[in-house]
């Protein structure tokens, strides 16, 4: 980690530890988009997959092992169900990360092997997750190329400029259903219809859109969709990829071993996680309609708050094609790393990323179109499941009291130099 980077986190950590000892005690958490506390329904589905009904998932040679079986496949079924698909199209992963890495460099290197004359091409987002991104470089260094499309100023795709990329014969198209940053749904139908006319393969990285939206893999033509546990409300270190049979898509694995997961991802699969997946996506599904509607309101009523309370504010992504709970604002004039050390109380996040000896701005945020200083005035605001109307007004007092302390600050010298 670079110094600048271990600054910001120590002055940061060391904010909100005197807000812990403080009366009222932790901040409140508005950052869903980052993780999700694992539900306590989800918790108990788990617990006695780690005491009494321990076995091994792939022992088949007695009851332990068929205990755990049983339990595996069906949470596989309850994430299939999520999404449309069937039980033996999920394929369990460490979580998304792992999932977009095999989508991408599973499919491109398969088809680079078996295609005479150039590989054919990846397309991709510039607003993609850092992980996508980077597998696509990697295989930019394996000789495969790359067609990276930008984005309007709300953050959408130009279909447009998709078919036209399109003309070039393709492997893969991945772009993820919802932003990471700044909430913002893409158009996964007519991209999956693009890419079934033009006989490409269409993967999503649907980490943060999963359980939130609806997803249906067969009506929006997607052959590879890849999942998360802990931005669901299930555990972390748990995920999966959904990959389609008929058409069959065709990959390379990226791990050896016993080859489990019908080949695409060896290794013993950690039955209580598996099953607090299945869990999360079976609750998400039952619960979803309600809880749309419910984080919409919320967000709703934040934004209106804000804006009437602020001026110099302004929502970074299209306002209504986003997540239920998510939110992006630029705060005019302000540093988003100085903001959030001004409010204690808050748990909220920057779309700056530590890559380098400085705190650079979120390259989401700059592919939008903001300045670089815009960009590092933003900040990104997560409402989620145990979010209430109360939190909602306490979260707004907050940042309105914090924005109004550094501007006064800021004017104060400028006054006093007249």
């Amino acid at each position: 980690m670079s110094v600048a980077c271990r600054q910001v986190d120590e002055e940061t950590k060391a904010a909100g530890e005197a807000e812990a000892d403080a009366p009222g005690g932790r901040p409140l958490y508005f950052d869903y988009q980052a993780t999700t506390p694992t539900d306590p329904r989800v918790v108990a589905k788990m617990l006695p997959y780690f005491s009494e009904a321990f076995g091994n998932p792939h022992s088949a040679q007695h009851a332990y092992g068929w205990e755990a079986r049983d339990a595996v496949h069906a949470a596989r079924e309850e994430i299939a169900a999520l999404i449309g698909a069937e039980a033996r199209e999920i394929v369990f992963t460490s979580g998304a990360t792992e999932s977009n890495n095999l989508a991408i460099k599973g499919v491109a290197r398969f088809q680079a092997k078996h295609t005479k004359g150039d590989p054919p091409q990846i397309v991709t987002v510039e607003t993609e997750h850092k992980c996508v991104l980077e597998s696509c470089a990697r295989m930019e260094q394996e000789g495969i190329p790359v067609t990276r499309l930008g984005v309007d100023r709300d953050g959408l795709i130009d279909l447009k400029a998709l078919e036209d990329a399109l003309q070039r014969p393709t492997a893969l198209v991945s772009v993820m259903a919802a932003n990471n940053e700044i909430g913002v749904l893409q158009p996964l139908a007519e991209i999956g219809a693009l890419c079934r006319q033009h006989g490409a393969y269409f993967h999503s990285d649907a980490a943060q859109a999963v359980g939130k939206v609806p997803l249906d893999v067969n009506a929006m033509n997607i052959d590879l969709l890849s999942i998360s546990g802990h931005k669901i409300y299930g555990p972390m270190g748990i995920g999966a990829l959904y990959i389609r049979r008929r058409p069959r898509v065709r990959l390379e694995a990226e791990m050896d071993g016993g080859g489990q997961e019908r080949g695409f991802r060896s290794g013993t699969l950690p039955a209580p996680l598996c099953v607090g997946l299945g869990e999360a996506c079976r609750l998400a599904g039952q619960e979803m309609d309600a809880e749309a509607a419910r984080l919409t309101g919320l967000r709703r009523r934040f934004h209106q708050g804000l804006m009437g309370r602020l001026s110099g504010v302004s929502l970074n992504g299209h306002p209504e094609k986003r997540l239920p709970g998510n939110l992006n604002y630029h705060f005019e004039g302000l540093d988003a790393e100085a903001l959030i050390k001004a409010m204690p109380g808050l748990a909220v996040s920057s779309g700056s990323a530590c890559t380098s000896a400085d705190v650079e701005p979120s390259y989401v945020l700059r592919a939008l179109g903001l300045s670089p200083a815009a960009a590092a005035g933003s900040l990104r605001i997560g409402l989620g499941r145990t979010t209430t109307d109360a939190e909602v007004e306490q979260a707004l007092d907050i940042i309105v009291a914090a924005v109004q302390d550094l501007r006064a600050r800021q004017a104060a010298p400028a006054e006093s130099s007249k």
